[in-house]
């Protein structure tokens, strides 16, 4: 047993100079799981904090004046430009520049103090309707804050109904804080799945496989030194998007590490199984890397990181039990948001383990066929 674990431990050894031997995989292995963790959590957001906007104001009264000052006073409506006619607005829409244009009547004062309904009429740039439909989300809060103002400074009675918002896990609703750590596990896989499809196509192409299989080692034991190798590199890079969350991005963490990282693994684990099953069926590394960029797009599509399953068809929402990124970044968020347990996050270990229990047999059963 000694000698067969010292065998495993060679290969791994091996396994690891081959992927970090040379300077630029070094850079490949780490650098990108930094760089995209920070772009995605820049860039990847539907966080609306700048809202062009153009402003025609028929009233030119105090009240329209109030109401400005309340969406300026926001920090995300910038106006770049005051309107002198309604001609005017197609312009401001048409190129981009704006994208709404807020109209207000030449009666809005009259109406608002004579108590009656005062129109306020928005023109959105739909050709981006996720944008339009936040910005109009956002004029109608500042409009509700501005009808309670309006009341409170003019003796009328205060609204019957006030509504008390609060957001649990997320207190700012901030789209980062969703993203960041279902990223924990989504750039880990790329590169598992990378490293393990690459490991025996390699050794095909490079003409060192038959040396690999006059050594004392079983297929079991090459696929076993084969697969701890990818696991650690995956965990490494999970720990690094983990630290840009935690330091760079401020999103505190709620839960446990232990819990965290017994996810992690077994995600991993499961990862490695469907990179190996893909290494054993590929007769070179342009096999394998076209067939791990083949099945990548799918499992991130598929994942839940950014459309949710349950808005999926029903056949969709199906298939997603068989993708291993489904329940890595549920279990994930779940722990670094929610703060649950391993007892919590059961149904999530389980189907990873299962995923593994089967793709790790296969891959060996794959890697035996291809020997004989």
């Amino acid at each position: 047993m000694l000698e067969r674990l010292r065998c495993i431990l060679a290969l791994c050894r091996k396994e690891l100079l081959t992927i970090l031997k040379d300077p630029a995989n070094r850079v490949i292995l780490f650098v990108p799981a930094l760089l995209q963790s920070v772009l995605f959590g820049y860039a990847a957001t539907y966080d609306l904090t700048h809202v062009p906007y153009a402003l025609l104001d028929q009233s030119r009264s105090a009240a329209s004046a109030e109401l400005v000052a309340h969406l300026d006073g926001t920090g995300v409506f910038h106006r770049i430009e005051t309107l002198r006619t309604r001609a005017d607005i197609s312009r401001v829409i048409d190129s981009g520049q704006a994208l709404l244009v807020i109209s207000i009547g030449p009666r809005f004062a009259t109406q608002l103090e004579a108590g009656e309904a005062a129109p306020l009429q928005l023109v959105l740039d739909a050709r981006n309707s996720n944008t339009a439909g936040s910005a109009s989300g956002f004029v109608s809060a500042v409009v509700e804050r501005f009808n309670a103002d309006w009341r409170e400074q003019h003796g009328a009675a205060p609204l019957p109904l006030q509504i008390e918002t609060r957001a649990w896990y997320n207190p700012n609703l901030e789209t980062r804080w969703n993203l960041i750590p279902g990223l924990i596990a989504a750039l880990s896989m790329l590169q598992t799945l990378m490293l393990t499809a690459l490991s025996v196509a390699r050794e095909r192409e490079q003409g060192t496989f038959d040396q690999l299989l006059v050594t004392p080692l079983t297929p079991l034991d090459i696929m076993i030194g084969k697969s701890l190798p990818p696991i650690l590199v995956g965990l490494t890079q999970s720990t690094i998007v983990l630290f840009v969350a935690l330091f760079w991005f401020r999103i505190p963490m709620a839960g446990s590490l232990l819990t965290l990282y017994t996810g992690l693994l077994c995600f991993t684990v499961a990862s490695v199984g469907i990179g190996l099953s893909i290494s054993a069926v590929s007769l070179n590394m342009q096999q394998a890397m076209l067939y791990t960029f083949v099945l990548v797009m799918p499992l991130m599509l598929l994942s839940g990181l950014t459309t949710p399953i349950s808005n999926m068809p029903d056949a969709l929402q199906l298939a997603t039990l068989a993708n291993p990124l489904r329940f890595a970044i549920n279990l994930v968020q779940r722990v670094y948001l929610e703060g649950v347990g391993l007892r919590e996050v059961a149904l999530d270990l389980l189907p990873l383990l299962v995923i593994a229990a089967l793709t790790l047999p296969l891959a060996a059963w794959l890697f035996r066929h291809r020997l004989s």
